[in-house]
């Protein structure tokens, strides 16, 4: 097993952790990467474009002339498609844009992001990241101490003082343990934990 160091907020050496390698020394695949992300946005897209098709547009009850003997084309319907106001043929509908993908490739991807950060030196592990108030300030000057401007944090339990404090700082997210995934680890270029989630994290992901 791998050792990492774990701080305090006061960029303080405080402890040693161990990783597992099954963990934090997988392979890293690209691909998976890929598949993983896709899924992830494809499952946010809303999927509310809409258009009026024939059978939607208002109007056209009636036929508009009689079938014979007025020279014009035939026509049925006002809402014809093929008439300035008519119905839109094949227009977007809305629609369900998510896929799955196997739980195994998931799992594996995540091993995969966590190990991306460790080999790349941006994990960094934290004891704890008191908070007795909502202090965006007190979080910018934790942040400084090491140097981070772009993080993913993820906590133990929910920390409503750590949420709302860093809600409004540029490129810092903090997420909950059961919330961690490969898109919000390879979107921000480091990777805190507390340390309290980390034996939590390695008994999923090692089983």
């Amino acid at each position: 097993m791998t050792t990492l160091a774990v701080y305090n907020i006061g960029n303080e050496k405080v402890s040693d952790a161990e990783l597992n390698d099954q963990v934090f020394n997988a392979k890293i695949n690209p691909t998976l990467f890929y598949d993983v992300v896709r899924m992830t946005m494809a499952s946010q897209r809303k999927g509310s474009a809409s258009t009026k098709n024939k059978a939607l547009v208002r109007g056209g009850g009636a036929k508009p002339w009689r079938q014979k003997g007025t020279g014009r084309a035939r026509a049925g319907s006002r809402r014809s498609p093929l008439w300035r106001g008519g119905g839109t043929i094949f227009g977007p509908m809305p629609r369900d844009y998510s896929f799955s993908l196997p739980k195994r490739m998931r799992r594996e991807a995540l091993r995969a992001a966590l190990s991306l950060k460790r080999q790349e030196g941006k994990l960094i592990l934290l004891d704890d990241f008191p908070l007795d108030r909502f202090k965006t300030k007190q979080v910018l000057e934790v942040l400084k101490r090491f140097q981070v401007e772009d993080a993913l944090i993820v906590t133990n339990e929910k920390n409503a003082f750590l949420q709302r404090s860093a809600r409004n700082i540029p490129n810092i997210r903090v997420l909950r343990g059961e919330d961690l995934n490969v898109y919000d680890i390879l979107n921000h270029e480091h990777l805190i934990i507390l340390s309290p989630l980390l034996q939590r994290i390695q008994g999923v992901l090692a089983s």
